[in-house]
């Protein structure tokens, strides 16, 4: 097996250990990285949706206070402009989506399902738990989530959900007697979750770790290409000569150059070794013949 072969295989496990290492660190940490990332815009949603919320309760409501004397408006409800903001994002966004579910909701719409009650009620045994990070299987596949409490903090909300008869006559009129009542201040009512599809976060780490392992790969190939000009060059070459030359001389011609003594490594030094016993054999010759 010659030196060049042995190089080559010693390099190219070296690189496959490497590859391999680098592979399980990077595909780990790219998905950690990309649910994070995630996670942190689901929780910048949320946050919106509470931004939202309070705009609606001191700056919409009030100044449509006397139009609710008439008829019932969606927009005021801090609920309803929190999710038809947040679902009308732009396209960048358009697998996240945004819920306010309720175990009691005035509007049907905002009825918690199954999973989203076990949700609300783990907040409402719970009342240090302020957030709840988690995986689901859905019918498209799996989902991030990401809830939070709503809690009545403000006797305000109770004008609408305490009793029927304290309630807007347009809110009863327009969604009846039995839903949204019943609320007390400071009990956890519903959950805000944002969600998205686990592939967003899978899709972006995939693509970033496609990009990576590309460029490790190119970067070996030039380091290889590279190694191996430079060990032809520095190595294989004046070895070849050495050894052809030695040929020559076990044979009786000392015609053969001498090796250039001008470098200082371990070569340069083999190649003053070698010019040394070529001028002893030559000598030795001379004084035989």
């Amino acid at each position: 097996m010659g030196l060049r072969l042995r190089f080559n295989l010693i390099l190219t496990t070296v690189f496959a250990a490497g590859l391999i290492m680098s592979a399980f660190f990077a595909y780990n940490m790219l998905h950690r990285q990309a649910r994070e990332e995630v996670i942190a815009k689901v929780d910048l949603m949320i946050n919106a949706a509470r931004a939202i919320r309070s705009y609606t309760v001191k700056e919409v409501r009030p100044e449509l206070a006397e139009k609710l004397n008439q008829s019932f408006l969606p927009q005021t409800v801090p609920a309803y402009a929190a999710t038809t903001t947040l679902n009308g994002l732009p396209s960048e966004y358009k697998d996240y989506t945004y819920r306010e579910a309720a175990l009691n909701p005035t509007n049907p719409a905002n009825r918690a399902v199954a999973w989203e009650a076990d949700i609300v009620r783990r907040f409402r045994h719970d009342d240090q738990l302020k957030q709840i990070v988690g995986v689901r299987e859905a019918g498209d596949g799996r989902m991030l989530y990401i809830a939070t409490p709503i809690k009545i903090s403000d006797d305000a909300c109770l004008t609408c959900h305490s009793t029927p008869d304290a309630a807007p006559k347009t809110l009863v009129a327009r969604y009846g007697n039995d839903n949204g009542f019943g609320w007390q201040l400071g009990e956890v009512v519903a959950a805000q979750i944002g969600s998205v599809p686990m592939t967003v976060p899978t899709a972006r780490a995939n693509r970033t770790f496609t990009i990576f392992m590309l460029s490790l790969a190119l970067v070996f190939a030039v380091y290889y290409i590279l190694l191996n000009v430079t060990l032809s060059g520095m190595i294989i070459k004046p070895i070849t000569q050495m050894a052809k030359a030695a040929d020559e001389l076990s044979v009786g011609n000392f015609e053969v150059p001498e090796f250039d003594e001008k470098r200082s490594d371990e070569i340069g030094q083999l190649g003053v070794s070698f010019n040394r016993l070529r001028r002893s054999l030559d000598q030795a010759m001379k004084m035989i013949k």
